[in-house]
């Protein structure tokens, strides 16, 4: 009876030791990608703020989400400011920056993240409206497409590729503004970005 019962004890000393390593090696994951989420989420807020305040100075209007005062600590608005340090920076799941131009409602540059078994991945798309449609029983709905930028797990993000890749977008939105032409914009992306989902709203 007692060599049945030691037999017993080391099959679940064995199962609790394999247990635990899952859970060390888990746990080790989640804080890694947590903490390379914080600084993406940092550098992206920075980033869209001041292109944000960049675009202001030729008065091009823009929203962002979430609202700058919820993230930055203002000296003198919008110029002089710096990152709140007791912001939660690993709970922002969506960034965005939207063109409040008329007729470019809706343009956005979106950021977010997502998760695929256990792998939290980053996205950044610039998104745009193609226009209007009537369905019979919705009534009229805006057509939205969009290009998607960057596409990754975010244990494999790369501050240098990510920001190759918004400077070649800003650089051309701005550009097609300082032209009032839209098109500009939406043929470059068309010919260098993947075009991703087309949706309504």
């Amino acid at each position: 009876m007692a060599k049945a019962e030691e037999k017993e004890a080391d099959w679940f000393a064995t199962l609790d030791e394999e247990l635990e390593k899952k859970t060390l090696q888990i746990t080790d994951n989640q804080v890694e990608q947590n903490t390379q989420k914080i600084e993406i989420n940092r550098n992206l807020l920075q980033d869209l703020f001041r292109i944000w305040i960049r675009f202001n100075k030729i008065n091009v209007h823009y929203t962002m989400s979430p609202e700058p005062s919820n993230f930055a600590h203002f000296v003198v608005y919008p110029e002089q400011w710096d990152l709140k340090q007791d912001f939660n920076f690993s709970g922002v799941e969506n960034v965005a920056l939207t063109d409040r131009t008329q007729g470019r409602v809706g343009d956005s540059l979106k950021a977010w993240f997502y998760s695929v078994d256990s792998q939290t991945n980053f996205r950044l798309t610039f998104e745009y409206c193609e226009g209007e449609h009537y369905y019979k029983y919705a009534g009229w709905k805006r057509i939205f497409s969009n290009y998607v930028l960057m596409d990754i797990p975010i244990t494999k993000f790369d501050e240098k590729k990510y920001h190759e890749i918004l400077a070649d977008v800003i650089k051309i939105w701005y550009e097609s503004h300082l032209r009032r032409d839209r098109e500009i914009v939406l043929k470059h992306l068309r010919e260098k970005y993947e075009k991703g989902e087309t949706f309504t709203q």
